[in-house]
C-alpha cells in the first residue's frame, strides 16, 4: 500500500534559494569578508549575503503570505553561490550561519507550524570536498580513490576543454562536480548517515536533486528505509522533469517536482503571451487550447496512484528555469490564473521566492536575482494581495486539498473541475478568453441546492442551480470557486 506524509497534502510550500532571500544583521561574519551588493546583478555569480537567520527574520512575512512549508537550495558548505558544489554535509556552511543558524531556522518554522525540507545533492560533490581533495593529493595511493569514478590518472581537475576533458566522472562534464561513486558501500554508508543526521537534527525531509543520475533502484530503496526509520513522515521528493512512474510506487519517493505540471499550466493559461524566444531543455512549452490541456492533466494524473497526486510538488518555476511570469509574457493575468489552478489542484503549492511581488526574470542566473526588500515601493501589491487571497482559499477549505478530482467542463475558452470530499464538493471553473463565457454544468449532484460563491466573491460571480445543472458566468481572464454550502 502507498503511503505518503499527511502534512505534505495540507503544504504550501515557498521555495527559497538562500544567499538571495534575505541577509540579517544578527550573523556576526568573520572580519574582512565582502559581499556583493544586494541587488546586484546575479549574472555576476558572486555572494550576495543571504542567510538562514535572514529567513528565520522573514518568518512572519511567510506566515501572513499563507506558507506552512519551506524549500531550501543547498545549505551545506561550498564554495558556490547555489552550494550544489558540497565540501562539507555535515557543515552548514558558514555564510549561512552555520549549523547553529539552521538549529534556530527550524525551531523557528516548528514553533510556527512550519515544516522544512532541505536540498540533498547526492550524485555528485565537489572538488573541495575533502575526499576528493585526498585523492587530488595522493592519486591512486588515497583509499578513497574507489570513491570516484577514475578514468586516467593524473587527474585533471581543472581542465575542461573538449580536447582535454576531466578524466574521472563529473555532472555534465564539468571538472568541478566529481559524480560520487554510490556502488562503492562506503559512499553509501555515508550518504545514508547524511540523510539520518539532518532528519534527526530536525529537518522535515529531502528535495533530492537529479537522483536519476543514481541509476540504481536497490540505493533509493534503502534510502527510504533509512528516511522513513528516522522520520516516519519525512517527505522524500525528487528532480525528475519527466514521467516518473519508477520512482513512484510507493517504495523509493513519495514525490516528484511536478515539472509536468508546470509545462501544463504556462503553456495552457499563458497560451497567447508565452515568450516567444524561450525555450528550455527539459520542459515542453507549447501554446494548450482546453481539449489539449484537459488532456495533458489526465494524463498527468493516471500515470501515479492517486495517494502520489495529492503529494506532488505541483510548482510553476525554479531556480532551474526562467520565471513563471517572464514565460508567460509578463501577463500578470495568466500568472493569477495558474496560481488560482495551482492553489486548487490535488498536490503540494510550491512558490519560488518573489514570485509573489512579481519578479520577472530569464533563466538562470537571472531567477535567481536578491529579494528586493529595500525596494517595497516597486513591488505588485495587487498581485501579492491576490496571492495572499489564494493561499487563505486554499489553506481554510480542505476540500481543496484532500478532495477528490473529477473533471466536468472542457470548452473552448473554459476549463472546470470538481473535488470532493465527503458530502463536500467545490466547483472550480477557469475562464482564458477575454470576454465573459457562460457554462451550463450537469451532473453536479450535491445533498444541498445551495451554493456560495468563495472565489473571486459573491458579489462577482454569477450562478444557478437547478435540476442538478449549475449555470455560471464567468468574468474573463478570471476563476470561480464555488462550494455547497
Amino acid at each position: 500500500m502507498i503511503s505518503t506524509p499527511d502534512w505534505v497534502k495540507n503544504a504550501v510550500f515557498y521555495q527559497i534559494f538562500p544567499d538571495r532571500f534575505a541577509r540579517s544583521p544578527r550573523i556576526q561574519h568573520a572580519a574582512g569578508l565582502t559581499f556583493k551588493p544586494w541587488g546586484a546583478s546575479p549574472a555576476e555569480q558572486g555572494f550576495q549575503g543571504g542567510d538562514l537567520l535572514g529567513i528565520v527574520d522573514k518568518l512572519d512575512y511567510l506566515q501572513e503570505l499563507g506558507i506552512n512549508a519551506l524549500y531550501l537550495n543547498p545549505i551545506f558548505a561550498s564554495a558556490s553561490n547555489h552550494r550544489y558544489h558540497t565540501f562539507d554535509y555535515f557543515e552548514v556552511d558558514p555564510l549561512l550561519g552555520g549549523n547553529a543558524a539552521l538549529r534556530e531556522l527550524i525551531d523557528a518554522a516548528h514553533a510556527r507550524d512550519i515544516r522544512v525540507v532541505l536540498d540533498g545533492v547526492f550524485n555528485h560533490a565537489s572538488r573541495g570536498f575533502w575526499p576528493f581533495h585526498h585523492v587530488l593529493e595522493c592519486g591512486g595511493n588515497s583509499p578513497y580513490a574507489d570513491w570516484f569514478i577514475i578514468k586516467k590518472w593524473p587527474l585533471r581537475p581543472y581542465s575542461s576543454s573538449k580536447r582535454r576533458p576531466a578524466n574521472y566522472a563529473a555532472w555534465w562534464n564539468l571538472p568541478a562536480l566529481p559524480k560520487l561513486n554510490t556502488k562503492n558501500p562506503g559512499v553509501r554508508q555515508m550518504i545514508f548517515d547524511i540523510a539520518r543526521h539532518w532528519l534527526e537534527f530536525g529537518i522535515d525531509g529531502w528535495r533530492l536533486d537529479v537522483p536519476q543520475e543514481i541509476d540504481d533502484d536497490d540505493f533509493w530503496r534503502s534510502f527510504r528505509t533509512i528516511v522513513k526509520s528516522a522520520n516516519p513522515d519525512a517527505y522524500i521528493c525528487g528532480e525528475i522533469w519527466t514521467p516518473a512512474q519508477r520512482w513512484l510506487q510507493g517504495d523509493m519517493f513519495d514525490a516528484v517536482m511536478n515539472y509536468l505540471f508546470t509545462s501544463a499550466a504556462l503553456s495552457y493559461f499563458g497560451a497567447e503571451s508565452l515568450h516567444p524566444k524561450y525555450q528550455h531543455h527539459e520542459l515542453a512549452l507549447d501554446k494548450l487550447d482546453t481539449p489539449e490541456f484537459a488532456k495533458r492533466v489526465d494524463a498527468m494524473h493516471a500515470l501515479y496512484d492517486w495517494e502520489i497526486n495529492h503529494a506532488q510538488l505541483n510548482l510553476l518555476d525554479s531556480h532551474d528555469m526562467a520565471r513563471a511570469l517572464w514565460v508567460m509574457g509578463d501577463d500578470v493575468s495568466a500568472l493569477k490564473l495558474a496560481v488560482l489552478f495551482q492553489m486548487t489542484m490535488p498536490g503540494a503549492p510550491c512558490i519560488y521566492y518573489g514570485d509573489e511581488i512579481g519578479l520577472s526574470a530569464g533563466d538562470d542566473p537571472y531567477c535567481r536575482e536578491a529579494f528586493p526588500w529595500q525596494d517595497e515601493q516597486n513591488w505588485n501589491h495587487e498581485l501579492l494581495t491576490f496571492y495572499k487571497q489564494a493561499l487563505r482559499l486554499r489553506n481554510q477549505h480542505p476540500v481543496l486539498r484532500t478532495g477528490a478530482f473529477r473533471p466536468i467542463c472542457v470548452e473552448k475558452h473554459v476549463y472546470g473541475f470538481v473535488r470532493e470530499q465527503g458530502v463536500q464538493k467545490a466547483v472550480i471553473c477557469f475562464n482564458t478568453s477575454k470576454q465573459s463565457e457562460q457554462v451550463r454544468l450537469a451532473n453536479i449532484s450535491s445533498s444541498s441546492k445551495s451554493w456560495q460563491a468563495v472565489w473571486p466573491g459573491s458579489d462577482n460571480t454569477r450562478f444557478h442551480f437547478d435540476d442538478n445543472v449549475l449555470s455560471l458566468s464567468i468574468p474573463s481572464r478570471q476563476g470561480v470557486v464555488l462550494l455547497n454550502a
